[in-house]
């Protein structure tokens, strides 16, 4: 499955953007999926994941409470809402997906197979 990540862009402190992930190829269905992002200079982190249906769903504690995971497997895509934006966020974001027997939700980007190339998301003060 190839992903495709957009919606980046510039946003000031406190401000919302929704990332989009579309896939091409094969169904996303038997894939949990998440989200990941990386700061200059630091290491790739965990930001959200789904499982394979969209039920449940994991966040960062950084993240929890602003940001919202969700997906529609019909149509391919998995979406990041953004809210409350802040400097911090600032960091290349990357959807990817996993088995959904994986132990996806761990926060470890070890189970994700398929990575798209990654959209900047840049939060002024």
């Amino acid at each position: 499955v190839q992903l495709v990540e957009s919606g980046g862009g510039f946003v000031q402190a406190g401000g919302s953007l929704t990332l989009t992930c579309a896939a091409s190829g094969d169904t996303i269905s038997p894939y949990a999926m998440g989200w990941f992002r990386q700061a200059p200079g630091k290491g790739r982190e965990f930001v959200a994941a789904t499982s394979w249906s969209g039920g449940t769903t994991y966040y960062s504690d950084s993240v929890k409470g602003r940001f919202t995971i969700s997906r529609k497997n019909a149509k391919k895509t998995l979406w990041l809402q953004m809210n409350s934006l802040r400097p911090e966020d600032t960091a290349v974001y990357f959807c990817a997906a996993a088995d959904w027997r994986s132990n996806y939700y761990s926060g470890d980007q070890t189970p994700y197979e398929y990575w798209g190339q990654g959209t900047q998301v840049t939060v002024s003060s």
